[in-house]
């Protein structure tokens, strides 16, 4: 599916929802993708992009910063304390706040450096033991010990769990997020993202339905 076609369903759910046309932002998650297909979606005028390790962003996006204005770096998988400083520089947005060490890491560094990248807090919306994120039942907490070290919280993330139902998770961080007056929703991601924007995402992460599938790492 081209990028096009992509933004063209995005403006259609955006309609159906009775939202304003362009309240969506399209993060092209560019992690694993070839030079080449990156390239492609840059020379069609796409800048925003997500990425999941700092290393890898680091090994191209200075590059491509040096080609193309305007390249916006969104920082969407997890994020080690070690490597908080090198994000904080390389990218504008980070939606994997999770826990209180790396928050404190944050706003050392905001500090330090008078600029921060907006913050979204990750929020485990199926309580699975694997992945990480805020518990539902920790958010409001944790979102004010964000405030309280003035970080710049634009907003929530989430990834619901595969085998169920996304709206019910989507509908959860919506009322997370209104109840603690943040305005910000990253969700939504290939095969979801127009029921995400019914909900209200205002970010969405899309990856495989614009580059292709993902080469693996030889």
């Amino acid at each position: 599916m081209s990028l096009q076609e992509i933004t063209a369903r995005i403006e259609a759910a955006e309609e159906k929802a009775g939202r304003a046309r362009g309240s969506t932002c399209l993060i092209a998650v560019s992690k694993v993708q070839p030079e080449a297909r990156i390239l492609a979606v840059l020379e069609a005028g796409h800048r925003v992009f997500g990425e999941n390790r700092v290393q890898e962003a680091l090994g191209k996006w200075p590059g491509f910063r040096e080609r193309f204005d305007g390249i916006e770096l969104h920082l969407i998988g997890p994020l080690q304390t070690n490597k908080a400083r090198q994000a904080v520089e390389l990218c504008q947005a980070i939606h994997s706040v999770d826990r209180p060490k790396l928050a404190k890491s944050l706003a050392r560094l905001a500090q330090e450096r008078g600029a921060c990248p907006e913050l979204f807090i990750q929020v485990n919306t199926g309580e699975e033991p694997q992945k990480a994120g805020i518990l539902p039942t920790e958010a409001d907490g944790f979102v004010a010990d964000c405030r309280a070290m003035d970080l710049p919280l634009r907003g929530l993330m989430c990834i619901p769990p595969v085998e169920e139902e996304p709206s019910l998770h989507f509908a959860l961080l919506a009322k997370i997020a209104e109840r603690n007056g943040l305005t910000g929703l990253s969700m939504g991601m290939s095969g979801d993202f127009e029921t995400a924007i019914a909900f209200g995402a205002t970010h969405v992460r899309i990856g495989s339905a614009i580059f292709g599938d993902r080469v693996a790492a030889g």
